[in-house]
């Protein structure tokens, strides 16, 4: 069997692949079981292998590489339009050429090591977003009875003090149900200080992480969170690449010579983009305390434009100055006022 290039169709329980030859013509169309799919790989050729960057896909990737084939991850994005049909062996065709275009962009494979510490960096985003969820739901609760306190943590830690003190004469059952909420932000907050402790940690081992967090805004978690999720940013060929991985660049709406920039394009990883904002929502409020450490070009945005607005600018900038300083083994250079 002379197969050159194999599209690889991941499922839960079966596996297609559709495969060519050097000549571009369909040499293989096979449906098995995900137990099968090792033993037939093993028995194929070593050759060129596609497959969509989904669930498993690592997983699936290291071991056809251990087999000696060469094993190209794609963003399922960049597959869908080469799909013909909504069916699952259009979809292993689909992948089979779109590997094989010669500008494609491709998902580095992850080693177990790399994807143990991925998982990390999201389990602490979880727990992040069902903080703020439970957090929320308290302040509704007890918006219904009246009782309203400011936004932010301090705001939160003050209706849980009045929950345990049940200082407000409310009904036996709304304390109760309230007091579950409030167990549940603090053992949720405390799973975090665990999370951020051990992260904190790893980044200080990490001289990359070191350099990283030198960069105003970005943090323990934030500069391993990069190192973890970003993977080598040399696959990038400038900064402004990296910064459109991140979601962080304008959408373009051009048609001839009518140039129209709408809102940034919100692609990539959602938790390395939201950390870099967050961090420069940060250090625009520190700036407009101290209007004095603003340089020219953020003076200028903050008169110009909405605060968040200038975060997001900030924090593409940011992006740009994170890929020169990885890919390029510096050292952070602040620019001056």
């Amino acid at each position: 069997m002379n197969v050159t290039t194999i599209g690889f169709d991941i499922a839960k329980g079966v596996i297609q692949v559709h495969g060519v030859d050097a000549a571009g013509m369909v040499a293989l169309r096979k449906r098995m079981s995900r137990k099968g799919a090792l033993s037939f790989f093993a028995g194929v050729k070593p050759c060129l292998v596609g497959m969509e960057a989904c669930g498993g896909a690592h997983h699936w990737a290291r071991e056809l590489t251990a087999l000696g084939h060469q094993v190209k991850l794609i963003s399922p994005l960049y597959v869908k339009p080469y799909v013909k049909r909504s069916k699952t062996a259009a979809d292993a065709a689909a992948i089979c050429e779109a590997v094989s275009r010669p500008h494609m962009r491709f998902v580095p494979v992850k080693s177990q090591e790399e994807q143990a510490l991925a998982q990390a960096y999201k389990t602490r985003g979880l727990l992040v977003a069902q903080r703020t969820a439970l957090v929320n739901a308290l302040r509704a609760h007890l918006t219904e009875f009246g009782i309203v306190a400011p936004l932010g943590p301090a705001g939160a830690a003050r209706l849980i003090g009045l929950v345990r003190a049940k200082q407000e004469p409310l009904p036996d059952l709304a304390y109760e149900t309230l007091a579950t909420l409030a167990d549940m932000i603090e053992t949720t907050q405390a799973r975090i200080a665990v999370f951020d402790a051990q992260l904190e940690r790893l980044a200080a081992k990490d001289e990359a992480s070191r350099r990283l967090m030198r960069v105003p805004g970005v943090g323990p978690v934030a500069a391993g969170t990069i190192r973890a999720l970003a993977g080598d940013v040399r696959r990038f060929k400038r900064g402004r690449d990296f910064a459109a991985w991140l979601g962080l660049t304008p959408r373009q709406n051009s048609s001839g010579d009518k140039v129209r920039i709408g809102a940034i394009s919100k692609a990539g990883n959602r938790e390395l983009r939201t950390l870099l904002v967050m961090g420069q929502l940060a250090v625009l409020r520190y700036v407009r305390a101290k209007p004095a450490k603003a340089s020219a070009w953020l003076a200028g945005m903050i008169k110009r434009r909405p605060p968040l607005v200038v975060a997001v600018a900030m924090a593409a900038k940011t992006a740009r100055i994170i890929w020169a300083m990885l890919a390029r083994g510096e050292a952070y250079r602040p620019h001056p006022a």
